[in-house]
């Protein structure tokens, strides 16, 4: 017998549920763009307030993560061939926590999976589990990377961005990466096991040790428009990061692309992933978050994951905030990478498994059977590749009329049923 064991009557219940037709429209951000990435970057690094802080002959930790940064190995490049410009010995380190499985090896391979290896980056990559500690915050132990201890000096690289767990002057960012990242799996865990509550804060007691201790040189800062594109790329010395951080913060949240329907009777998504987000499917997108200190504008009723990236590899981390997902999800989750993160960030509710359908049909008519609108006509429904992606989506035929009276909606097709193949997964 199936894991899901006998469904007829479960499939002759949503046999007779109808799905409205949808049509594809385009929402329309401001989208400010970064033209030439090399060019930005050296003009940057450039600035004499970070050239100062280079002397020939230093050993320099580049500290990379794990994020889907669009042009980051591009960025990454530039920041070396910088350095080395100046005569500094450059080598590069994975500042990403528990991901890649929380194995040095793991951590490398998803550099590699960004174009970021030791041939085309043309530096060392030295990547290990190991940390030192280094202090202590209210009775938490600091912790740090071991090679980026022992170097003469760090360079943080990473994108601005609200988190996805927490609210605060600082979130994703450089000041999170100094702490999380660096701190491995180890820091990481010993930091979220305090809770989300005043997360901030946290992060800057920890990052004033990291700071002092490790010599944190300089931030390479990476802003993202809605389009998931380059839209600033600023260099900070690390002694004002602190500062302008929460100002980069404010920026990037307005840059956040989002739904422009509000609210929803059901979204769906068509996959989900590490690469797309920490928690998979952005909360700031869906609305649907793990803690209660963070919270978004869209109000979702039912939530629909109906795959995985390819890229994720089996991390199904994010499922939780899910009502309904499929068979080819749950059969595709690696459970020991997808509980690693849940465990070192301390949220096991971002992995619990929703109601699992045998294919996207039966997931989309279980949402709509569930939800609270009577009418499928009148159902307010979105669906979109992932929440990346937001420039072109699907929504259903009721939301039409609030389409053409948005100036940052653009028509381009016509209402059509969805259309599945023989084994009832969308095409």
């Amino acid at each position: 017998m199936s894991v899901l064991g006998d469904f007829k009557e479960i499939e002759k219940i949503l046999s007779e549920v109808k799905i409205p037709k949808f049509l594809k429209v385009r929402q329309v951000f401001s989208a400010p763009v970064v033209e030439n990435i090399n060019d930005t970057v050296v003009r940057e690094l450039s600035n004499e307030k970070i050239k100062q802080l280079l002397k020939p002959g230093m050993k320099v930790a580049v500290a990379v993560g794990s994020r889907g940064i669009t042009n980051l190995a591009k960025i990454v490049k530039a920041t070396i061939d910088f350095l080395k410009s100046q005569g500094v010995e450059p080598f590069i380190i994975p500042a990403m926590g528990s991901h890649g499985g929380a194995t040095a090896e793991g951590q490398k391979q998803v550099l590699a999976e960004f174009g970021i290896t030791e041939q085309t980056m043309g530096v060392p990559i030295l990547s290990s589990m190991d940390v030192e500690q280094i202090g202590v915050v209210e009775g938490t132990p600091v912790y740090i990377d071991k090679y980026a201890l022992a170097a003469d000096g760090v360079v943080l690289v990473n994108r601005i961005k609200p988190h996805t767990a927490f609210r605060g002057i600082i979130e994703s960012g450089l000041i999170k990466m100094s702490v999380i990242g660096l701190g491995k799996q180890k820091g990481a865990e010993a930091c979220h096991q305090l809770s989300m509550k005043n997360f901030d804060q946290r992060l800057i007691q920890f990052s004033k040790i990291i700071f002092e201790k490790a010599n944190i040189l300089f931030g390479v800062a990476i802003l993202e428009n809605a389009y998931h594109q380059t839209a600033q790329i600023q260099a900070i010395p690390g002694s004002e990061i602190l500062e302008r951080e929460p100002k980069l913060l404010e920026t990037a949240k307005s840059l956040m692309p989002k739904i422009l329907f509000n609210p929803l009777d059901i979204l769906i998504v068509d996959e989900i992933g590490k690469d797309i987000s920490g928690d998979g499917m952005d909360p700031n997108v869906t609305g649907r978050f793990s803690t209660k200190f963070a919270y978004g504008e869209v109000e979702v009723e039912r939530i629909v994951v109906l795959g995985l990236t390819k890229e994720t590899e089996g991390n199904g981390n994010g499922i939780g905030a899910a009502d309904i997902t499929t068979m080819r999800v749950y059969e595709n989750i690696n459970m020991a990478k997808t509980y690693i993160n849940a465990i070192t960030a301390a949220f096991p509710p971002t992995v619990r498994i929703p109601m699992v359908m045998p294919n996207d049909e039966y997931a989309i008519k279980c949402a709509i059977k569930t939800s609270y609108c009577l009418n499928s006509e009148q159902l307010r429904i979105v669906r979109i590749k992932n929440t990346l992606y937001l420039n072109e989506i699907y929504i259903s035929e009721a939301l039409l009329p609030e389409a053409m009276n948005n100036p940052q909606i653009e028509i381009l097709s016509n209402p059509e049923p969805l259309k599945f193949d023989e084994n009832g997964n969308l095409f």
